[in-house]
């Protein structure tokens, strides 16, 4: 008998092909493989670009910010020299919340606080100063305080307190404004992209305010550091109070609530 061959040295069967589906499976893969990487690099580069964008807007903005206070100092020399009073323009912005409950509320009352989004106390809100916001705010005005915030208490409070209204009517999700992407989303269209960009649009009362003030959840503050005044939180702030309007003083209170 012919000796066996060694299974070492025996030829080996040639591979079969792949099916055509696997094959196909596997051109697939392969492109969107390919199709993923491309979009990661993309968005990576989007993201810095972005990134930098924020930056230059930031140092934009807080180069606006110190020309305006410089200008105010300025102003006031100025007037001062010539043995004048400088007389600055009227506040566009007021800062308004809630000092009463519910109980003892009028009808009418109760429903303007709805309007203005102020439901529970210790509410607070960004408004637009004209004619109709000030005659509805004196009208309840032994339930609020309200005043004219700075700069820094707006970025405070929404750095600190912000959360954005994200979903649709009915359905609203109170998210916390700690990444850009929720600002994006959601006010993108208006060119509002990063925090800076909301703040800068709330505080100096740009032309998309009223979208950048309702995305803005009604800030929930604490109870002042102190309490309330010794002579009657319900009494006008004018008479030893905390109820009515403090103007520029509303900064200190809301230091003292945030």
């Amino acid at each position: 008998p012919l000796p066996r061959p060694h299974p070492l040295t025996a030829a080996q069967p040639q591979t079969m092909a792949l099916p055509e589906s696997v094959q196909k499976k596997l051109k697939r893969d392969e492109k969107l493989a390919g199709d993923r990487t491309v979009a990661m690099k993309k968005a990576k580069a989007d993201k810095k670009a972005l990134r930098k964008e924020i930056k230059k807007r930031a140092e934009g903005y807080a180069a606006e910010y110190s020309k305006k206070a410089s200008d105010l100092i300025t102003a006031k020399r100025t007037a001062r020299a010539a043995g004048s009073i400088y007389v600055p323009e009227q506040p566009r912005l007021v800062f308004v919340f809630r000092v009463r409950g519910i109980i003892g509320v009028p009808p009418k009352e109760r429903k303007i606080l709805q309007l203005l989004r102020l439901r529970q106390i210790h509410n607070g809100v960004f408004l637009k100063v004209n004619k109709a916001t000030m005659r509805m705010l004196m009208r309840v005005e032994p339930y609020i305080a309200y005043g004219y915030p700075s700069l820094k208490t707006v970025r405070e409070l929404i750095y600190k307190r912000g959360h954005g209204k994200v979903g649709k009517p009915g359905a609203w999700s109170r998210v916390p404004l700690s990444m850009n992407k929720v600002i994006e989303e959601k006010l993108g269209k208006e060119g509002i992209v990063c925090i800076e960009d909301l703040i800068h649009e709330i505080v100096t009362v740009g032309k998309n305010f009223k979208a950048a003030n309702n995305f803005l959840w009604p800030f929930k503050l604490n109870t002042p550091k102190g309490g309330y005044s010794k002579h009657s939180k319900l009494k006008h702030f004018t008479e030893g109070g905390d109820a009515g309007n403090r103007e520029e003083l509303i900064n200190n209170m809301i230091a003292r609530m945030n």
